[in-house]
């Protein structure tokens, strides 16, 4: 999907992601505007991620929403694709400062209550490097239609 097909930004999205790694968690939010939109039956969430260190780092990520799988999609300097499915273990190509790298991807968990106008998702996931466990890790994803 392209970022450029609908640019009116007129949803607020707010992602909040719990990582935790030995133990410790983390947690970081992060509150945007973007769109949302339909388009052949699956539901699409999509808005900029800026970098914390270097704010002249930016991504389009995109969210699609099927009916049982959730794909985040970041497209720009370092693209990657976490493809998560309830029950199911994918293998998740991640480009990062050091090179590419496959990451195992395991969801436990994916709730998805969007309409029409909004609404949340949440999804619960780990994240292996060759089978040994790197990270648990949830997030959860607000989307609200902005006042008028």
């Amino acid at each position: 999907i392209k970022m450029s097909e609908t640019n009116d930004n007129k949803y607020i999205i707010t992602v909040t992601g719990i990582q935790e790694i030995d133990g410790e968690k983390d947690r970081i939010e992060v509150t945007v505007t973007g769109d949302y939109v339909e388009k052949n039956g699956h539901r699409y969430i999509k808005y900029k991620e800026y970098d914390a260190e270097d704010p002249s780092i930016c991504l389009d990520t995109a969210v699609k929403v099927e009916e049982n799988k959730v794909s985040i999609i970041r497209m720009g300097d370092h693209p990657s694709r976490l493809i998560l499915e309830k029950d199911v273990r994918h293998q998740c190509h991640y480009n990062t400062v050091m090179g590419d790298i496959m990451m195992g991807v395991y969801t436990s968990s994916i709730e998805n209550n969007l309409t029409d106008n909004g609404g949340d998702l949440t999804a619960k996931y780990e994240l292996d490097f060759f089978a040994d466990l790197v990270s648990k890790n949830e997030f959860h994803i607000n989307v609200k239609a902005k006042e008028e």
